[in-house]
């Protein structure tokens, strides 16, 4: 005879519970993480197609030496986009080598971190739905992302490239929006200053200081020159702006201000400073210093950079100029420098260090076994120095160098 059981409304009830609250752990757990397998594309709704085009293009075959895009060139009679080939490389699939190829060593272009993104294809991934931050401002009416400001603060905390306490943070169209706005910002705020400040920077300098500046052909800033030329004008009053450049564009070394005294501001173009080219040797310490994603994680066609100001009213004056010129950064760029961010923060942050270091040390080392080959150019010499983020004395991999001519 059958065993009566008696269960009551409540344990029914507390089940029931039970089971709803497994079962939304279990949805929970596949949407914020889950199995990375079937089951979490086939639970999304509204972002598989885009998930499939991306995948899609991305495993367009172009021989390794060249990559197709989701927005690249599409030729009449095909939906499918074409590869974009690599420097000396053509073909449909980028795999015929141009022997007669010419090196353009005027300029460079930091590809060399593209590998390392495709071995972090899925974390570095960014779906980006349509009606994504459609409003001018973010909820707090700024154009700057919050939390990757703290990501940023992160970040340099972790290398130890710079100090961020008791700083502002404003971001630019990369740092080539910053330059100027932070010259306008330490520029006489009085228009009707008898004098223009001097803008000046150790030569070899970046060009882009001058050109910009004199584009621009404003009546409170003019580009001056070589800073050593005002070593004995630097105390006569006159308002001095000097571009200081570590690691120097395009010599690699790690420059300090030429000039000083009270009429005299600095701007840090810290753009190379990161354990891939040079060796950190103490956090960078100056009242404005200037940063760029593109150099950092490879990404210059994003177009975002930032700034850490340590005076107020100067931080104030570069969100004026940034907000006339561009209303702030997009807020698709903030969102992939977020995301970027995340995958160099999270578990081994030496990853991207180490890749992109080595990356560069391999290039200088077959660089620098080609030139001595020749009786008339030779490379500068570049001492190595202690790291204090790899913790150890650190071979040569600058991202910009000299050669001189013998």
């Amino acid at each position: 005879m059958a065993k009566k059981i008696n269960i009551s409304s409540n344990h029914v009830l507390r089940l029931l519970a039970s089971s709803s609250i497994i079962l939304n752990l279990f949805f929970i757990w596949n949407w914020y993480g889950g199995t990375g397998g079937e089951w979490d594309y086939y639970y999304l709704s509204w972002s598989k197609r885009a998930a499939a085009e991306a995948e899609a293009v991305a495993a367009i075959p172009c021989s390794g030496h060249g990559t197709a895009y989701l927005d690249g060139l599409v030729l009449d009679g095909s939906k499918v986009p074409v590869c974009e080939c690599n420097t000396c490389y053509g073909g449909t699939d980028c795999s015929q080598l141009d022997l007669h190829c010419v090196v353009n060593s005027d300029s460079g272009d930091p590809l060399f971190l593209e590998p390392f993104w495709m071995q972090h294809a899925a974390s570095s991934a960014l779906l980006v739905a349509g009606w994504h931050r459609m409003s001018y401002s973010y909820s707090d009416h700024s154009s700057i992302s919050k939390e990757l400001v703290k990501q940023i603060r992160q970040l340099h905390s972790t290398v130890g490239n710079a100090v961020t306490d008791g700083r502002f943070v404003a971001f630019g169209v990369g740092s080539t929006q910053l330059l100027n706005a932070a010259v306008y910002a330490l520029s006489p705020a009085n228009s009707s200053s008898p004098a223009a400040a001097s803008v000046v920077a150790s030569i070899p300098f970046y060009p882009v200081y001058q050109t910009q500046t004199d584009l621009l052909q404003s009546e409170e800033f003019r580009f001056q020159g070589d800073a050593s030329l005002w070593k004995n004008n630097s105390k006569d009053g006159k308002k001095i702006i000097e571009f200081v450049t570590s690691p120097n564009n395009p010599d690699g070394h790690l420059n300090k201000a030429v000039l000083h005294g009270s009429n005299v501001k600095h701007i840090y173009d810290h753009a190379y400073f990161w354990p891939h080219y040079t060796a950190i040797t103490a956090p960078a310490n100056a009242d404005l210093m200037l940063f760029t994603l593109s150099k950092l994680t490879g990404h210059a066609g994003s177009r975002f950079g930032w700034a850490l100001i340590k005076d107020e009213e100067i931080y104030e004056r570069m969100l004026w100029y940034l907000s006339l010129n561009t209303m702030g950064v997009s807020r698709e760029t903030q969102l992939r420098a977020f995301k970027l961010l995340k995958v160099v923060l999270e578990g081994r942050t030496r990853d991207l260090f180490e890749f992109g270091h080595k990356t560069m040390r391999n290039r200088w080392e077959k660089l620098s076994k080609i030139v001595s080959e020749s009786n008339r150019f030779s490379l500068q010499k570049i001492e190595t120095q202690y790291c204090s983020f790899f913790q150890k004395i650190r071979p040569a991999s600058p991202g910009i160098t000299l050669m001189q001519r013998s």
